[in-house]
């Protein structure tokens, strides 16, 4: 029987949790990270900052060579930040092989070109063996081996069975869809309607009303995904409420406790501050949605109001007369 062998572009929380599920299924795994402290550090404690209560199996290997990281594998997960996607493909395409697929973890938009993700990597590495996989699962949800989902989509039937045949177990459910430009969309805009729920929570108000903002939203989301080409259904999977519903009621996003401390201060520099400190994808995914929005002028008044209030354009006053009109 061939050992199966994953390299995961990507040392962060997810890619870590990620390998994790791959480790319980008995696959060989190598992560890359272009920095080098991180790898050593990572290789000295066994142990990643954000999963502290997790320690890393030494079976799973660590390098900062992306040849060597790619080399060999039948399956390339990319789970850096949105942003660096194009860059991080750009460093393996001279070693990408015809038969290996790809698939890609990370949530968002590429905020420079506005583009998906999986349009992004298709075309540096000129294939369509690329997946998506997004869902409702914190990292370190994943480590505790909770019972947990995503969906997986993509128009290549050989790269789904492949990548559902690496992830599932008795504990980890994959959903295979089609609908990339769906599954892409919700796992960008649930970052931005956390920002919207957190801010209403900063605010002082309960989950129901939260609730009922986070409602409203999830209409901007159809209207977005079918207007792009999606499926709007596909707001009913575990990409789409699964994780709206985890992502837009837990301080464990940072999305949301940016959001929250928006609602909570009209103080600049502690917001600022935040943004610096903390990766808050919800952000540049509002600010890229928002101009796709303007400029094909469809109809989304959620997340228009949405950006007018984070970017001080509005108060958060609008937030909540909008929710109750």
């Amino acid at each position: 029987m061939i050992k199966l062998k994953v390299g995961i572009l990507g040392t962060g929380a997810f890619g870590i949790a990620l390998a994790s599920v791959l480790d319980k299924n008995n696959v060989d795994i190598v992560m890359w990270s272009k920095f080098r402290n991180e790898i050593a550090e990572l290789e000295t404690s066994r142990v990643c900052e954000k999963l502290e209560s997790y320690n890393i199996p030494d079976r799973i290997k660590f390098t900062n060579n992306i040849k060597e990281a790619v080399n060999d594998v039948q399956l390339i997960i990319i789970a850096v930040p949105a942003d660096y996607v194009y860059d991080t493909t750009l460093l393996f395409k001279d070693y990408y092989k015809s038969y290996q697929h790809i698939c890609i973890a990370s949530k968002g938009m590429e905020e420079s070109r506005g583009r998906f993700l999986h349009e992004i990597v298709g075309e540096i590495l000129n294939t369509d063996k690329i997946g998506i996989i997004s869902g409702p699962t914190f990292a370190i949800d994943v480590v505790k081996q909770a019972p947990l989902g995503v969906t997986l989509a993509s128009k290549n039937i050989e790269t789904s069975n492949m990548i559902k045949k690496y992830l599932v177990n008795d504990l980890f459910k994959v959903a295979i869809s089609d609908d990339m430009i769906g599954v892409s969309l919700c796992g960008c805009l649930k970052n931005i309607i956390a920002i919207g729920s957190g801010i209403i929570d900063g605010m002082g108000y309960p989950i129901s009303s939260q609730c009922l903002l986070i409602t409203f939203a999830i209409n901007d989301v159809k209207t977005l995904i079918r207007e792009l080409g999606g499926n709007e259904n596909t707001v009913l999977e575990l990409a789409g409420v699964g994780d709206i519903i985890l992502t837009c009621t837990s301080t464990k996003s940072r999305n949301y406790s940016f959001g929250k401390l928006i609602g909570q201060t009209d103080n600049k520099q502690v917001i600022d501050n935040y943004v610096h400190n903390y990766t808050v994808e919800g952000l540049n995914s509002l600010i890229n949605v928002n101009n796709i929005v303007h400029n094909l002028h469809i109809d989304c008044p959620f997340i228009k109001l949405l950006y007018d209030v984070v970017l001080g354009i509005k108060s958060k006053g609008h937030l909540v007369r909008f929710i109750i009109k």
